[in-house]
């Protein structure tokens, strides 16, 4: 039985919360959808930690192991992030399944950084139609930036035809006359890249592209390709590549003895899993472009940003090849998912989750360079539309001239 004074306590909170109600002071209620709670949220991801593109593995590792530190902080507001990844192995058919395992098996709120073009592509339709949010996507395509065909869709790193297009102005300016041959994964990822190479190109591409060499991702070796293309005699060799096949790219080129101007995608311009598989002495020169820190950069040592980055892997990824871009990519897009997550507060709905993920302003992560910042709106799906130049020295990339925007138009 409860004493008089506990009865009173009650009957007296009772009255405040009702005049509270009435005087419109009330705190807002909280709300949740499928895989929110008061002390937990689901979030699901697929990535090819298996397969061709197996590489990027490391990225759902980083963002497992970021969660796991933010969790024993406390969590976001309170609740713990339940991260649930499945391995999709680079293929479509096994993405559908994962991501309908994690939707209808799991009950996630939202599948977060699911890796692939392909993989994304086949799964776009049916998050959209059950209306949860593919939030953040792991592939530049520009697809990702249709909000009103796709509300339920929305992108984080630069598109690859905006990163192809900033390619362009470079050859534009330093070998106005090239001859340029293009070496590009003959799915939606490659395609992407063409596509904005041959834009940027516009008339002059008729003339300045000699050869357009696709392969399939499930070739052992595209060695074949390099030989066929250098007797071509190219003076730039556009590299549209996943990282096991850009590391097989720049070993074959040197071991040909060809040198032409070769530029490679940002997302295989990881030291670890590529350029030091193909080897330093094979890879000087190479060009590409980045929006993020490079972590064997020793000017970001002393940035205090960084060193975020440094303390986090030394304490929950003890081990872990720090030369490997992928665990900053992991970093920065599972730190922009807290962030969306903290502005949502206790409205924890799918919709609200969409609408905070296309609020952002100037957000910055401690990984990416210094002027790239995280934008979003309601119309504008493509967080990050910024890139530098860098090319390889040593056994590291260095950036040069100026940071780069170069949105690619939507669909």
């Amino acid at each position: 039985m409860p004493t008089f004074r506990s009865r009173a306590l009650a009957a007296s909170a009772a009255v405040a919360v009702s005049f509270a109600a009435f005087t419109g002071t009330a705190f807002a209620q909280k709300k949740y959808d499928t895989g929110a709670s008061d002390t937990e949220i689901k979030i699901g991801n697929i990535m090819p930690y298996s397969g061709p593109a197996s590489a990027y593995g490391t990225i759902g590792k980083t963002e497992e192991a970021y969660f796991r530190m933010i969790n024993e902080q406390g969590g976001i507001n309170g609740r713990k992030i339940n991260f649930i990844s499945y391995d999709d192995a680079y293929s479509p058919p096994k993405a559908v399944e994962q991501v309908r395992k994690l939707v209808e098996g799991d009950e996630v709120l939202a599948v977060f950084n699911p890796l692939g073009t392909p993989s994304n592509t086949a799964i776009q339709k049916y998050l959209n139609a059950k209306k949860v949010p593919q939030l953040f996507v792991a592939t530049g395509a520009s697809k990702w930036n249709d909000p009103k065909t796709f509300p339920w869709t929305i992108g984080w790193q630069p598109s690859y035809q905006s990163e192809a297009q900033i390619y362009v102005k470079y050859i534009m300016k330093e070998k106005p006359n090239a001859k340029v041959a293009i070496l590009y994964q003959n799915d939606d990822f490659g395609k992407d890249y063409l596509k904005g190479t041959k834009d940027g190109f516009g008339e002059k591409g008729a003339s300045m592209i000699i050869a357009e060499e696709a392969y399939e991702i499930s070739e052992p070796t595209i060695d074949s390709h390099i030989v066929k293309l250098k007797s071509l005699n190219p003076d730039v060799l556009l590299i549209y590549t996943t990282p096991k096949f850009g590391a097989q790219t720049i070993r074959k080129t040197a071991e040909l003895g060809w040198k032409p101007m070769q530029i490679l995608t940002n997302v295989s311009a990881s030291v670890g899993s590529v350029m030091q598989p193909a080897g330093f002495d094979n890879a000087q020169g190479v060009l590409s472009a980045n929006y993020a820190k490079d972590p064997t950069d020793p000017q970001w040592d002393n940035d205090p940003s960084f060193k975020k980055w440094h303390a986090f892997v030394d304490k929950y990824m003890p081990g872990a090849n720090k030369a490997d871009g992928n665990l900053v990519y992991g970093y920065g897009a599972a730190q922009t998912l807290h962030k969306v997550i903290e502005m949502c507060g206790d409205n924890l709905t799918r919709e609200n989750l969409m609408k905070q993920a296309a609020s952002l302003k100037n957000f910055e992560p401690d990984t990416l360079l210094p002027g790239v910042k995280i934008n979003t709106s309601p119309t504008d799906f493509a967080p990050i539309s910024q890139l530098q130049m860098m090319r390889f020295k040593g056994d590291k990339w260095e950036l040069f001239g100026d940071i780069i925007s170069a949105d690619a138009p939507t669909n």
